[in-house]
């Protein structure tokens, strides 16, 4: 019986390591090392406040979305850094499509609105591409198990992007809690609403 083409192509991905999709709940991350705003290298694995786990966002300067959400990420990450899950932000738009979101606007906007968090810039696009990440905001949950980072919930943050009083799920904020409390986040997958992402290699 010959295999058909979607067992191929699963083999094929199997061999060369590459992921048709990025990470889904359950998989472990690998480390990453990307430049922040304050020119400093930051890596996810040596990253010392992140003691339970990291709340990975890809976000960016322009999009109204990301623009909407800046605030309750900054919430978020005074709610719990300090309980071991910071946020750590993630620009991988190409700037050469987007210029609003170049390194120098990066810091700009940070500075502005006061980003108590990490904002790193995935310059290469490699990262964003790992994640499989489609759009800006779009959230990746890790907690930390055996000295791994493990996918525990990947969305949206909630569900009004447009009115954060009209919010009655707070989906990253529920996980969080889940996970503090030793429990799965239920939902662990919601679909991220956002811009998508300007990669260099599909100009338009």
């Amino acid at each position: 019986m010959k295999k058909s083409v979607l067992t191929i192509v699963i083999a094929l991905l199997a061999v060369t390591g590459i992921k048709a999709q990025g990470y889904t709940i359950g998989d472990a991350v690998d480390d990453f090392t990307l430049e922040n705003i304050d020119q400093k290298m930051i890596s996810l694995y040596s990253y010392e406040d992140a003691t339970n786990g990291a709340i990975v966002i890809f976000t960016c300067n322009h999009c109204p979305y990301a623009k909407a959400y800046e605030d309750r990420i900054i919430a978020i990450d005074n709610m719990f850094r300090e309980k071991g899950y910071p946020v750590i932000a993630i620009n991988p738009n190409d700037p050469a499509l987007q210029p609003e979101d170049s390194f120098d606007k990066m810091i700009e906007r940070a500075k502005e609105k006061g980003f108590p968090f990490p904002y790193l810039f995935d310059e290469t696009q490699e990262i964003y591409k790992n994640f499989g990440a489609k759009r800006t905001p779009h959230v990746y949950l890790l907690n930390k198990e055996d000295d791994t980072f493990v996918v525990s919930y990947i969305g949206t943050i909630d569900n009004n992007y447009k009115d954060e009083s009209e919010v009655d799920e707070k989906y990253l904020a529920n996980a969080v809690n889940a996970l503090l409390d030793g429990e799965k986040p239920d939902p662990d997958f919601t679909k991220a609403i956002g811009c998508t992402i300007k990669d260099k290699n599909y100009k338009k």
